[in-house]
């Protein structure tokens, strides 16, 4: 499969602490990715080095053989990278519909797109994630689960290739979280966007990836197939804790 973004060798520090220790591996243009690992591990900052929010100290990022280690977040943005956050973060003062513009605004056509294409590139993904009919009222008032939603939308308005994912099934109940899984999967196969997700739901991501990556002490772990890394010993111990159990989460 073809390589759309490579981590070459990250190392990340805050002061003494190396949050992230010569990552190396490389995620493929079209495939769902999940990257699970302990409270710590370095998932996170993985994520915003990838985006431009932080600069490692040693190593690069490609994205489609591009360098793009330290540009700034809206520049990676415009090259087709969006993140959604851990802790949704809507425009609360807005409307749905301009939560959702503003991910078109900003995103891959940045000053090239008019107020009625972002508004209608809002609309279908509005429609997409379920949330069309709210698309008047203002973020502030929706649920958990339709924030998760909105921050979706947002990200997918801004026309990326690479959707990374942080947390996104986290306080969500299992019927939310099966709506969730469902939209993510659609995404994937009829829009073709590369998914990458960080995640704690374990049932979710061993049965939604086609591969894992395992992060521990800010170091590379293990990567496989949901089925190889939930058999492997290493993974089982720092994070898993038990074979038979790690096996139902692929099965389920």
């Amino acid at each position: 499969m073809d390589v759309i973004i490579k981590i070459d060798g990250v190392t990340k520090r805050f002061g003494g602490l190396v949050a992230l220790d010569k990552v190396s591996f490389n995620i493929h243009k079209g495939e769902i990715l999940g990257i699970i690992g302990p409270n710590g591990a370095g998932k996170t900052t993985l994520f915003n080095c990838i985006t431009g929010v932080y600069k490692p100290e040693e190593g690069r990022i490609y994205f489609n053989g591009m360098d793009i280690t330290g540009l700034p977040p809206h520049k990676i943005t415009q090259l087709g990278i969006v993140k959604t956050h851990q802790i949704v973060k809507p425009f609360n003062e807005f409307t749905v519909l301009e939560n959702a513009m503003i991910g078109a605004l900003f995103g891959k056509r940045a000053g090239k797109i008019t107020k009625e294409e972002a508004r209608e590139i809002a609309l279908k993904n509005l429609e997409l994630v379920g949330l069309a009919e709210k698309r008047d009222e203002l973020a502030v008032g929706l649920t958990l689960h339709e924030k998760k939603f909105l921050e979706l939308a947002r990200a997918l308005s801004a026309e990326p290739d690479v959707i990374l994912l942080d947390e996104a099934l986290a306080g969500l109940n299992p019927k939310e979280v099966d709506e969730s899984l469902d939209i993510v999967k659609m995404i994937n196969r009829d829009l073709g966007k590369t998914i990458v997700m960080v995640e704690h739901v374990m049932h979710a991501v061993m049965n939604i990836a086609e591969r894992i990556v395992v992060l521990h002490f800010g170091k590379l772990l293990a990567e496989g197939t949901p089925q190889q890394v939930a058999e492997m010993p290493e993974v089982i111990t720092a994070y898993l804790g038990d074979k038979d159990l790690a096996l139902k989460f692929v099965r389920r």
